[in-house]
């Protein structure tokens, strides 16, 4: 038959989660990073989730598609809360213990450190620096510098310096670092590090982002720059918990 249903634009989607949340048929869910419609019949079509969309990246379509099954949602529903909450990846909260779904970058928790030596003053030199130029980021960058030129660009995001305590010395060392936050800057970066990958000769590049769905988002922009420059450079993803390891 033919009605109204949902349509998720994968290119817009943040991966925030909250459409997911929004939803009580649960006919939406994240898969890879990326909010999905999981079965035809499980969507009404009404659209609660639009509204909960901070990008747009959901619209309501007309189209072929199998009718609101209410007696399967319920028995999805049912299945669902039956099931033990699944272990985390690492320290992100899994769907359960954000209450059925939300954005697990904005999940607030405690990180639990030993204590450290508080009596350095600011400004007191422990490491070096390793940023090589200024601005760092992507939204102020220049297209084309002079620092660009035979670089192993680091394209972070911004949150990983905090996250990862060696970053200087481990990540950034003998790179040119930019920086940006997929969740929270608007558009895409995706033209701006096209045009810095073709317009000057990079050596190498290294992608930082933080284990949250929101981040796919930084991931995304830099590997499709990269297959749009046409060039074959080394590249590599890492990916930092919100504790702070490297995640293999």
């Amino acid at each position: 038959m033919k009605r109204k249903i949902v349509e998720i634009d994968a290119e817009k989607c943040n991966g925030c989660g909250l459409c997911a949340k929004a939803c009580h048929e649960g006919a939406i869910a994240m898969v890879d990073g990326k909010a999905r419609l999981v079965k035809d019949d499980y969507c009404d079509g009404m659209g609660d989730c639009l509204p909960a969309c901070p990008v747009g990246a959901i619209t309501i379509t007309e189209r072929e598609a199998a009718p609101y099954d209410e007696n399967a949602v319920a028995k999805r529903k049912a299945e669902s809360q039956a099931k033990p909450a699944s272990a985390p990846h690492s320290n992100m909260p899994d769907r359960h213990s954000l209450g059925g779904g939300g954005c697990p970058g904005k999940m607030a928790r405690a990180i639990k450190r030993e204590t450290e030596d508080s009596s350095l003053q600011l400004g007191t030199p422990t490491l070096t620096s390793q940023l090589r130029q200024w601005p760092v980021q992507i939204k102020l960058v220049p297209v084309k510098a002079p620092w660009f030129n035979g670089a192993k660009l680091l394209v972070a995001a911004d949150c990983t310096a905090y996250a990862y305590a060696n970053f200087h010395q481990e990540l950034m060392r003998g790179c040119v670092t930019i920086i940006g936050c997929p969740k929270l800057d608007e558009g895409d970066y995706t033209e701006k590090l096209t045009a810095i990958l073709t317009q000057n000769d990079i050596k190498e590049l290294v992608i930082v982002r933080m284990e949250v769905p929101c981040c796919g988002g930084l991931e995304r922009a830099a590997t499709n720059a990269l297959k749009a420059s046409g060039k074959f450079i080394p590249w590599r993803v890492v990916t930092v918990a919100i504790d702070g390891h490297i995640i293999d």
